[in-house]
């Protein structure tokens, strides 16, 4: 205890400065999400909190990120296409997908998979974090524009016939829930019909209108439209933001940019009554629990979206360890990478149950609590204290921050994020690694998020296993000593003892992507040749598919009658080949030799028995 609490001024003061810094971010990542201001605060509050409480990290700050919201925006707008765009509907299911990624957090820590982590290609990383800044770029344009699809009554009449129809389907359900069969009492659903007003109508048209522009694809729909009613206003708001933002860094790094930016922008807005787009009215109080997560939730309706989950843990993992990876550098420590995907976990998975949205370690607010004297796990508390305080005190306040400073701090944030470095070096990157990095970009954008990195993941595994396989094929190679520079060993063998002996040289791993070309060159031993020595002094490893390779080429030389000898044999290849039985019953231990010359002795003085 006497240890956490020794630097107890320093932690106060880096958990102040990063739980102010976390402020607005926390807000525009809400705000970007769907689920609104107050879901950014609630996830940030309790994962910061939990995170640093149980993690690995001392020194790291946790929240919403980027890459985790732009995941998050995908699950949600899916989730609300389902429920026909109504939050209230959706909220639960929602918050049942962050609570699996969360527990899936802490079980991935728990099988000890966070040193496993840093194997993720980089080609793959690359492309998703490029796809995280374009997809928060474009999603921002209607905000920064001033487009709200609520104030567009001709694109939302578009929607009311199916808004109709969506509501009908709505009755007809309630109805087959409560047992009513619908073909036997009319009046039934005509009564509940009749009860549908035009406002009914109009927010279900609202909500789908919504729907259909969200997400990259929607956005770029509805762009005409916005641009043919630009709200010069908000985009005035949104362009000073970021201006002071890039702007007063250059002044100082004292002070956070985009604290200045909200503070100042915001005040200019409420202080002038600037009729301007306010965010969503947050909640007043302390964050109550979403028990409708345990009440209304069918479970059997989030198995569709368990890959979903995993994925979203997966990418918290990643996301938190790079930063813990940051940190690690900036402190001289070693951090726990199993122990922080437990805390992460935990955090995500209490700010589900408060309606938060998942978050991770993030880099900016851990070096500022670094830099400012953060050292040890009450920092991180602190901060979530911070923002606690914040929420309880100035909510009201809170509410009143324009739209388009949250759209113009998110443009930055977009901007930041994208992997320069990866694209910089493009042109010098091998055609494989550009293709992986292209195609995991290209699809996330414009498809999905969770599937772009699965199809990254398989692409990078397969370009891998084919380089892996064509080294192979160069270095394993197979031929009559009479054909290929001989090793040192070999050097003095007499031309008949060529003729009858055929020497197979092997070098590097006997795995899959070799397989067929080792069959191939198998063919290649002479008709003169009695005897075939395999060397595999440079065969490190063998997988099953070699193994079972290598067994069908050695019962063919069995089968021709030809005398198999084995020199060099290394621990790995040896012990799997004893498991098969090919070094015990194909071939016996005698036939088994530790170096060449014992071999080559032992070939001699059979050809001289059998002279004999």
């Amino acid at each position: 205890m006497k240890n956490i609490f020794s630097n107890i001024k320093g932690d106060v003061l880096g958990g102040l400065t990063a739980g102010i810094v976390a402020l607005p971010l926390a807000l525009a990542f809400g705000v970007s999400s769907g689920l609104g201001p107050s879901a950014g605060l609630y996830g940030a509050i309790f994962l910061s909190f939990f995170a640093a409480l149980f993690g690995g990290t001392p020194t790291q700050i946790s929240g919403p990120t980027a890459p985790m919201t732009a995941v998050s925006m995908v699950v949600i707008a899916s989730i609300l296409s389902v429920h026909n765009g109504s939050i209230a509907q959706a909220l639960p299911y929602i918050l049942g997908v962050f609570l699996l990624s969360g527990l899936f957090q802490i079980a991935l820590g728990l099988m000890g998979v966070g040193k496993y982590i840093k194997y993720i290609p980089y080609p793959v990383v690359s492309g998703f974090m490029t796809a995280i800044g374009v997809i928060i770029l474009i999603t921002q344009i209607l905000p920064v524009v001033g487009y709200d699809v609520k104030g567009d009554d001709f694109y939302v009449d578009q929607f009311k016939p199916l808004a109709e129809e969506k509501i009908l389907e709505q009755i007809l359900l309630d109805e087959s829930k409560e047992g009513l069969l619908v073909l036997e009492d009319f009046e039934e659903t005509i009564k509940r019909a009749e009860k549908v007003n035009e406002s009914a109508i109009y927010d279900e048209a609202v909500n789908l209108a919504k729907n259909n522009s969200s997400g990259v694809v929607g956005t770029l729909r509805t762009l005409p439209r916005a641009l043919g009613g630009i709200n010069w206003l908000e985009v005035i708001l949104a362009l000073s933001t970021i201006a002071i933002i890039y702007g007063f860094k250059k002044i100082t790094t004292a002070i956070p940019s985009t604290l200045v930016a909200l503070l100042l922008v915001s005040g200019i807005a409420v202080g002038f009554g600037l009729e301007y787009k306010s965010i969503q009215q947050i909640p007043e109080g302390f964050p109550k629990i979403q028990w409708s997560l345990f009440t209304e939730v069918s479970y059997v309706q989030l198995i569709p979206y368990i890959l979903t989950a995993l994925t979203l843990s997966l990418l918290g993992a990643i996301d938190s360890l790079l930063t813990s990876i940051v940190a690690d550098n900036l402190t001289k420590t070693r951090h726990l990478p199993n122990k922080e995907l437990i805390g992460q976990g935990i955090g995500n998975s209490i700010g589900a149950l408060f309606g938060g949205i998942p978050g991770a370690g993030a880099t900016i607010r851990t070096v500022v609590n670094i830099q400012s004297g953060g050292k040890t796990r009450i920092s991180g508390m602190v901060a979530a204290v911070v923002l606690l305080v914040i929420l309880l005190a100035l909510s009201s306040v809170a509410s009143q921050i324009p739209a388009a400073v949250l759209a113009g701090i998110l443009v930055t944030v977009g901007i930041g994020v994208m992997d320069y470095k990866g694209l910089n070096t493009l042109s010098k990157m091998p055609r494989a690694e550009v293709i992986v990095m292209g195609v995991v970009l290209i699809l996330s954008v414009f498809w999905n998020l969770v599937y772009a990195v699965g199809i990254g993941l398989v692409l990078a595994s397969l370009f891998f296993m084919k380089k892996m396989g064509d080294i192979a094929q160069e270095d394993a190679r197979v031929s009559s000593i009479s054909e290929e520079i001989a090793w040192k060993d070999e050097a003095q063998l007499s031309e008949s003892f060529k003729e009858r002996v055929f020497i197979k040289h092997l070098s590097g791993p006997l795995f899959f992507g070799f397989t067929s070309e080792f069959i191939i060159l198998s063919k290649q031993i002479p008709n003169t040749a009695s005897i075939v020595i395999i060397r595999m002094d440079m065969v490190p490893y063998i997988d099953q598919s070699g193994l079972f390779t290598l067994e069908d080429v050695l019962m063919d030389l069995i089968d021709k009658e030809i005398e198999i000898l084995i020199v060099g044999i290394q621990s790995q290849p040896k012990y799997l080949m004893k498991t098969i039985g090919i070094i015990g019953k194909m071939i016996p231990e005698e036939n088994i030799f530790e170096q060449f010359t014992d071999c080559k002795s032992f070939v001699i003085s059979k050809e001289a028995q059998i002279k004999a």
